[in-house]
C-alpha cells in the first residue's frame, strides 16, 4: 500500500488483453515519433449517490474496470505493449501483452473539498504515478488509477503514453473502454483503425517545401528575473459564452478577416495578451511565441478515417512578436498570429512536416527542441517568454460513462509546466475552462488581468 498525504493506493492489477491479440514490433508513425515518452494525464470526477447504467450493477466499480479493460484491450492491443529505443532518438512498441496497469485508491477528502479540481498537490495524487525512473521498456504504456472518495465519489485518472495517443485516440478509447464496461459490444466503426503508415513521409530524400519554425528553437527570455525559485501554480479560469463573445466582438473591431475567428483563436489570443502582461517587468522587447497543436485528421487529403488510432496532432507556432505589440496594439494582432498558425496547417505542409521529421539524425533533438523546459537540470528557473496552449475541444470525454453515470467534471489531472495551458468545453458545453500552470507571481498577476480585459475597451497605445 502506498499513501500519499490524502490518498492511499489500496490495490494494483496488470490487466492484459482477456482473448490473443498480434505480437511481435509495432511501428509508430513520424507524427508519433516527435512526441515524448512520459504520460497525458485525464482526470473524470463522478459525483457520489449516481445511478448505475451498467448491466453489471452488483459488480464493485474495480471488477468492472477490470475485466472490461481486458476486453478493450483486444482490440487496443498497442496499448498493452512497451515502448523501446531504436536507432536515432526513434521508438517502437513491442506487442507481446505485457499488459496495462489498474491501481485502486481511497483518498479521505471530499470531492467538495477539490473545488475546481484545478490540478494542485491533491489532484495529482489521483493520477497513477509513473516511475520514469525505470527503463522505458519496463513502463506501462497506459496506467489508470480509480480512487473512491469518503463521500461516495470516485475519480478516474487516466495515464496514456503522449507518443502513442493524442487527445482524440484517447476519448475515442475511453469511450469504447466505458461501452464494454456497461456491458455492450462494439459496433463496426467503434474498434480502433490501427496503420500508422499514413503519417510517414510519401517523399523518400526530398527536402522539405516549407522553413519548420516549428521545430526551431523557442525565444529564450532576456529580461531581469525577480525570482530564480522555481514555484510554478496551476489554476482554473472559466468563461461564459457571452464573454466569448465579448472578445470576438473585441477582435474584430480592428481588423478584417475573411472568416470568423473560433473560440479557440480569441480564447487563445487574449490569454497571450495577458500572460505576457502577467509577466512583463518593463522588457517590452522581449520575443515570445504561441505554440498549439492541430488536429490533422481533416486536413490531409484524403482525409485520415476518424476511427484512426495515434497522433494526428501536429505541432505549430506563431509568428515571432514582441511583449509590446502584444500589450500595447489590439486583440486584433494576437488573434491573427494565433489564426496564421492554425491556418497554415493544410495537407501541403503538413506532408512536408513529415519530409523534415524523416530527414533528421537524431529525433531526440528535435523533440527536446520544441519541449524545451524553463528549468535547468540544477533546478534554476530560466524564465520564459512563451505559451504553449493544447485544445481539448469537442472531444466527447463528458460522454464517457462506465456505470456510474457520465463524468461531473474532466480536466489535466497534473499540470506543473510554466506557460502551458489546456483549452477544454465546459460540462453542458454552454463555455469553457481553461487550466494554466505558470510562475507563482505570474499567475496572481493573470488573475487580475484575466477578466477584467474582458470587460475593459482598448485605447490605442503612444507606443503604436
Amino acid at each position: 500500500m502506498e499513501c500519499g498525504k490524502m490518498v492511499c493506493v489500496r490495490s494494483s492489477y496488470t490487466v492484459v488483453p482477456s482473448e490473443p491479440t498480434p505480437t511481435g514490433i509495432f511501428p509508430l508513425s513520424l507524427c508519433d515519433q516527435i512526441k515524448l515518452s512520459s504520460h497525458g494525464p485525464v482526470l473524470l470526477v463522478h459525483k457520489p449517490n449516481f445511478t448505475s447504467t451498467s448491466s453489471h450493477s452488483d459488480s464493485s466499480p474495480i471488477h468492472v474496470l477490470r475485466t472490461s479493460l481486458g476486453r478493450a484491450l483486444v482490440h487496443y492491443y498497442p496499448l498493452s505493449a512497451r515502448l523501446c529505443w531504436i536507432h536515432g532518438g526513434r521508438w517502437q512498441l513491442h506487442c507481446f501483452a505485457q499488459g496495462a496497469l489498474l491501481l485502486e485508491a481511497t483518498c479521505e477528502a471530499n470531492l467538495d473539498d477539490l473545488r475546481d479540481f484545478a490540478p494542485t498537490e491533491i489532484v495529482e495524487q489521483l493520477m497513477p504515478k509513473i516511475d520514469y525512473n525505470r527503463p522505458i521498456q519496463d513502463i506501462p504504456v497506459l496506467a489508470v488509477q480509480l480512487t473512491r472518495f469518503s463521500c461516495g465519489g470516485l475519480t478516474l485518472g487516466v495515464a496514456l503514453c503522449r507518443a502513442v495517443n493524442d487527445g482524440s485516440a484517447v476519448s475515442g478509447f475511453l469511450n469504447s473502454w466505458a461501452k464494454l464496461a456497461r456491458g455492450g459490444k462494439l459496433d463496426l466503426g467503434e474498434t480502433p483503425f490501427l496503420d500508422r503508415t499514413l503519417l510517414d513521409s510519401w517523399r523518400l530524400k526530398t527536402e522539405p517545401r516549407f522553413v519548420h519554425t516549428e521545430f526551431h528553437p523557442a525565444p529564450i527570455w532576456t529580461g531581469r528575473l525577480a525570482d530564480t525559485k522555481y514555484e510554478a501554480k496551476a489554476a482554473i479560469f472559466k468563461l461564459n459564452k457571452v464573454q466569448v463573445q465579448k472578445l470576438k466582438s473585441k477582435a474584430r473591431e480592428f481588423g478584417t478577416s475573411q472568416r470568423p475567428y473560433t473560440s479557440f483563436e480569441v480564447i487563445t489570443g487574449h490569454l497571450w495578451r495577458c500572460v505576457s502582461r502577467a509577466r512583463y517587468v518593463g522588457n517590452g522587447d522581449q520575443p515570445t511565441r504561441l505554440s498549439t497543436l492541430v488536429n490533422c485528421r481533416n486536413r490531409l487529403n484524403p482525409p485520415l478515417r476518424n476511427d484512426y488510432f495515434g497522433n494526428a496532432t501536429f505541432p505549430t507556432v506563431s509568428p515571432t512578436c514582441s511583449f509590446d505589440d502584444l500589450i500595447y496594439k489590439p486583440l486584433t494582432y494576437a488573434v491573427r498570429n494565433v489564426t496564421e498558425a492554425v491556418e497554415k496547417m493544410n495537407d501541403e505542409y503538413i506532408r512536408s512536416a513529415l519530409d523534415y521529421i524523416a530527414s533528421q539524425k537524431d529525433l531526440d533533438l528535435v523533440r527536446n527542441t520544441f519541449h524545451a523546459g524553463t528549468v535547468s537540470p540544477e533546478g534554476e528557473f530560466k524564465g520564459n517568454p512563451n505559451l504553449f496552449v493544447v485544445g481539448w475541444f469537442n472531444f466527447p470525454f463528458y460522454g464517457t460513462d462506465f456505470g456510474w453515470g457520465k463524468p461531473f467534471h474532466m480536466g489535466p489531472g497534473q499540470l506543473n509546466s510554466d506557460g502551458k495551458a489546456f483549452l477544454m468545453n465546459d460540462r453542458n458545453s454552454d463555455g469553457f475552462v481553461l487550466a494554466i500552470c505558470l510562475q507563482s507571481s505570474h499567475l496572481d498577476a493573470l488573475k487580475n488581468l484575466f477578466y477584467q480585459d474582458i470587460e475593459e475597451q482598448f485605447v490605442p497605445s503612444s507606443k503604436l
